[in-house]
């Protein structure tokens, strides 16, 4: 599950999304900063497979991708919406499937633009990404083949502050990128970035008003940054095996980017730096307790503008949340169970 899956919506609440079985839950905070509900599902009683793509646009909305069985051997894509914690999400719709018929191609990512308009993306049977987009007025455009060649592991979709959508994709000895040149446009392929990345590590941001930011762990292990038109810089060695999470945020009056991740000795090490400033560097510092070695990380701010911090443990369900102290620095409070 490579998306942030901590999300704060409309009404300031914090939510957890769960995969759970063959369902989608969401955990919601009863009010900004207070006691969590207990898990409930998200979107009806469909069965799904065990895969969840999250996205968020400027109304706050969240926007969640799934595989479904259809027929024997065969699966579909479905979409819902989630407007608020306190109300039911829409039912799961039928998008389809990249290659009309067929099984799981691989997982979906999702990025909703200025408009609202969600753009789901997936690897199709060919080895290339295929993107199926919203219309304005309702409804889902047809799919549409973007191209690309050997796509590896998961998707990072993500929309800058334009209000455009991009998608990255690793490659065998690299990444390629895809852009949206105006609203509403089919994201072209824009460039392709030679680097020995993992697959499944690939996150973005967006950084600034003409730039959106890759995060990737390279074979050596260093987590790099790349905005694309520039080379890649190696940020700092990866405090673990998964993928870095990355929010934007304001520390101590500067405009920072936060990556988090769970460390080799099992704990929750961050990291910041100011943002597009990978030359300042960046240094790990570990929180909280020793975490399962499933447990996921996420990132994001509270109404208040705090970071909140979160951790979940898939085999448990057991998620713990924790929020930066009005201090300097990185400074977190003890972390709690919800």
């Amino acid at each position: 599950m490579n998306v942030d899956w901590l999300i704060r919506g409309r009404d300031g609440r914090l939510s957890a999304y769960l995969l759970s079985e063959a369902t989608v839950r969401c955990r919601a905070e009863r009010g900004p900063g207070g006691p969590w509900d207990p898990p409930r599902t998200v979107g009806g009683a469909q069965r799904l497979h065990p895969v969840m793509a999250l996205g968020q646009g400027p109304d706050l909305y969240t926007h969640l991708v799934s595989w479904r069985p259809t027929v024997r051997d065969e699966s579909g894509l479905v979409h819902s919406t989630h407007f608020r914690p306190d109300l039911s999400a829409l039912d799961w719709n039928p998008i389809g499937h990249p290659d009309r018929t067929g099984g799981r191609t691989g997982n979906p990512a999702v990025a909703v633009d200025a408009e609202g308009r969600a753009h789901v993306f997936v690897r199709n049977k060919s080895g290339g990404v295929s993107m199926v987009g919203q219309k304005q007025k309702g409804g889902w455009g047809p799919w549409r083949d973007l191209k690309g060649h050997d796509v590896q592991g998961d998707l990072a979709a993500v929309t800058g502050m334009s209000g455009r959508v991009e998608l990255y994709a690793a490659v065998p000895g690299g990444v390629l990128h895809w852009r949206q040149e105006e609203a509403g446009s089919v994201p072209a392929l824009d460039e392709a970035l030679e680097a020995p990345v993992r697959p499944d590590t690939l996150r973005a941001l967006a950084t600034s008003v003409g730039s959106t930011t890759l995060f990737f762990t390279d074979e050596s292990g260093d987590v790099c940054a790349w905005r694309p038109g520039t080379k890649p810089v190696a940020l700092l060695a990866s405090a673990g095996p998964g993928s870095v999470c990355v929010v934007r945020c304001e520390l101590d009056g500067h405009d920072c980017t936060l990556l988090a991740q769970r460390s080799a000795s099992g704990r929750v090490a961050f990291a910041a730096y100011p943002t597009e400033d990978e030359s300042a560097g960046a240094w790990w510092t570990e929180s909280g307790p020793e975490l399962p070695a499933d447990a996921l990380v996420s990132l994001t701010e509270d109404e208040e503008g705090r970071v909140v911090a979160a951790t979940l443990s898939p085999g448990t369900g057991e998620l713990r949340v924790t929020r930066r102290k009005d201090e300097p620095g990185i400074a977190l409070a003890a972390w709690r169970a919800v």
